[in-house]
């Protein structure tokens, strides 16, 4: 073998720049991959929210405000980021909205709006890092999915179609990038006990325990569950890993 145990696990000398990582399964994320040995940059619209993670994650991580919808500023976000931090090996592309709307009232532009940041940004970041992965041929990008990528979801039809575009990217990605030395892979994390699901739950009593009667685990995730998997997918350990879709959800998408 060539490396030992734990260090076939470890991101020492890496740098990860997380989108949407300020807040949620982001910042979980970037907790373990700085605990894991990485320089984490986190990227987000809400400086607030990024300079907190910041605060709490130490002098093992950054952040730069960028909003990945603005898609001819993708190129120069990686160019700032490669100078000041270093070259980037992990992009973790997670940024993502939500609309619960019924399908047929779903306007064009509102899917339009899903479809750009989940999808069209992501493949502006993606464009922009992986030719300077493929040329140091060193590089883990990671999607973060959903259950939306693997089923039908009533009420969510744009991001349903997103997360299961995003499957797409990564197969398409890694079938082009993974001859260069680049792994893709993708997160789809089941149900999540986060700020934003607990507020969710907490007025939809029905809808929490029907969670819980189709999870063979019958429990909810947390979000550390989420990051240790995406320092799996993005070390040495995963070297053979590509082109691959991760579900953390407790068995939700196997159960019945």
């Amino acid at each position: 073998m060539s490396s030992s145990f734990p260090d076939v696990f470890s991101l020492h000398g890496e740098t990860a720049l997380i989108t949407g990582g300020g807040t949620g399964i982001g910042l979980a994320m970037a907790r373990a991959m700085v605990a894991a040995g990485a320089r984490v940059v986190l990227v987000g619209r809400r400086e607030a929210e990024l300079a907190a993670a910041v605060s709490e994650l130490g002098t093992g991580a950054s952040y730069v405000v960028h909003d990945v919808t603005k898609l001819d500023a993708a190129p120069a976000l990686i160019e700032r980021v490669t100078r000041e931090t270093g070259p980037i090996s992990i992009l973790v592309n997670n940024a993502g909205i939500h609309l619960k709307k019924p399908a047929v009232a779903t306007t064009p532009g509102e899917f339009q709006t899903v479809l750009n940041t989940h999808i069209v940004g992501a493949h502006a970041l993606t464009a922009a890092v992986a030719p300077g992965m493929m040329e140091r041929r060193h590089g883990s990008i990671l999607f973060t999915g959903s259950m939306a990528s693997l089923f039908g979801i009533p009420l969510v039809i744009a991001y349903t179609a997103a997360k299961a575009a995003m499957v797409g990217l990564v197969k398409g990605y890694a079938t082009e990038f993974s001859p260069h030395g680049v792994r893709v892979n993708c997160i789809a994390p089941g149900w999540i006990e986060t700020e934003m699901s607990r507020k969710a739950m907490d007025g939809d009593p029905a809808r929490k325990s029907q969670i819980l009667e189709r999870t063979p685990m019958a429990k909810f995730g947390a979000p550390e569950d989420i990051g240790w998997a995406a320092v799996y997918l993005s070390s040495p350990a995963a070297k053979f890993v590509t082109g691959t879709v991760l579900p953390v959800d407790g068995g939700v998408s196997i159960g019945f």
